[in-house]
């Protein structure tokens, strides 16, 4: 499985706007796209305006897909004012759990 993990730092006076625009984006990408298996936003307990994205797709293709997706470019184009810095974004693959294991979230 390929993994991607962003953070995600947001301008405090776009905090909720930017919020509802990543939940859309994470619906978008579990219900729309077959090969996205997890899609969790999570908000960091030391800084509210700290999100934390950790998605699974099914292979880095998968990922290169969900990029030309309409939720992620609306995501894209509506939230690019409103990050405090760029999204510090790494990738990998899994070594556990194995990818027998993984199901898609529901």
């Amino acid at each position: 499985m390929f993994a991607v993990i962003v953070k995600v730092q947001i301008k405090p006076e776009h905090r909720e706007e930017f919020i509802e625009a990543m939940l859309a984006d994470g619906r978008g990408s579990v219900e729309k796209e077959s090969d996205c298996l997890l899609f969790n936003i999570v908000e960091d307990h030391s800084d509210p305006n700290k999100l934390h994205l950790y998605e699974v797709y099914t292979s880095e293709k998968a990922f290169e897909v969900h990029k030309e997706t309409p939720h992620f470019i609306t995501w894209l184009e509506s939230t690019q004012d409103w990050l405090a810095v760029p999204l510090d974004i790494s990738t990998g693959s899994h070594l556990f759990p194995s990818d027998s294991v993984w199901q898609k979230q529901q």
